[in-house]
């Protein structure tokens, strides 16, 4: 059976959003029942999820014998509470998982490295082979000529990133529309993944290196025509699919509360996410060796 780890890391090189100090990383590891290296997969929650809500991947790669590293995102993770800049500074997302990959190796040997991620995870997973958010958009977005709506876990959302410094907001600019490619990782899994309309084309186009993407058809979170199928469309070589016309967003998750309102979708997920568990096996198995 896989065993599992989690380490509290701190990255120094960016700050805590509430309090002084580093910014925390949380790395949650799935260790597969099998000595020596082991190719890595690098796993990005959803918007306001937790590593522990993408067990239902973590596990069964582990089980096929992946090392999984997951990362609880600060600001954006129900474990520990929600931040304004949690929710606005996708670019961290990558960014964390940059720093677990560095700790991992210089800790100990593995092998290939692949990424998988859900929804925002999904934009995050997208960032670490080239995918870009657009400036033009940023700039709109930051400045209010362009609106979306607010994510249903933080609706204060907008007024609170207005209330922020203007220079600190303005700075995001250059943050959010850099390239956060990382060499090191192969290969890209996307699961229902968002912000697709949000990215700068060119560099989906620009993307060599293999992408897989899945979707629900009843996605109205993550609408599949502005978001799975634009990855699907634009990135050379991408293969995806939907899994299913009543597959809503929340069946990918593996757990909730019951007082979510989303508690019976991800009941109801099961099979679907054992379906897309076991296609994304065999597409690391298939790049990653």
């Amino acid at each position: 059976m896989p065993s599992s780890e989690i380490r509290e890391l701190v990255d120094p090189s960016r700050p805590h959003h509430t309090d002084a100090g580093p910014r925390p990383v949380r790395l949650h590891l799935t260790r597969p029942d099998r000595p020596g290296p082991a190719p890595l997969v690098l796993l990005s929650h959803g918007t306001g999820s937790a590593a522990d809500q993408m067990a239902w991947l973590a596990e069964p790669l582990a089980e096929a014998g992946f090392l999984v590293a997951a990362v609880d995102h600060h600001g954006n993770n129900y474990r520990d509470g929600y931040t304004a800049m949690g929710f606005a500074c996708w670019w961290d997302r990558p960014l964390d998982l940059a720093f677990a990959l560095d700790r991992i190796t210089a800790d100990e040997q593995v092998g290939a490295v692949g990424v998988a991620g859900f929804s925002l995870g999904g934009y995050t997973a997208a960032a670490l082979v080239g995918a870009r958010l657009s400036k033009e958009v940023v700039e709109g977005l930051l400045s209010g000529a362009l609106r979306i709506p607010p994510p249903p876990e933080y609706p204060t959302l907008v007024e609170e990133i207005a209330a922020l410094p203007a220079e600190t907001v303005a700075s995001w600019v250059d943050l959010a529309s850099a390239d956060h490619t990382d060499e090191r990782v192969r290969c890209a899994f996307l699961v229902a993944p968002a912000v697709g309309e949000l990215l700068d084309t060119d560099s989906l186009t620009r993307i060599r290196r293999p992408v897989a993407v899945r979707w629900g058809d009843a996605d109205v979170l993550a609408p599949p025509d502005r978001n799975a199928r634009r990855y699907l469309d634009l990135v050379p070589g991408a293969e995806g699919r939907s899994v299913g016309a009543h597959v809503g967003h929340y069946e990918f998750l593996c757990r909730s509360t019951e007082d979510k309102p989303f508690h019976a979708a991800v009941r109801a997920g099961g099979p679907v996410r054992a379906e897309v568990a076991a296609e994304a096996v065999e597409f690391f198995r298939q790049h990653l060796g």
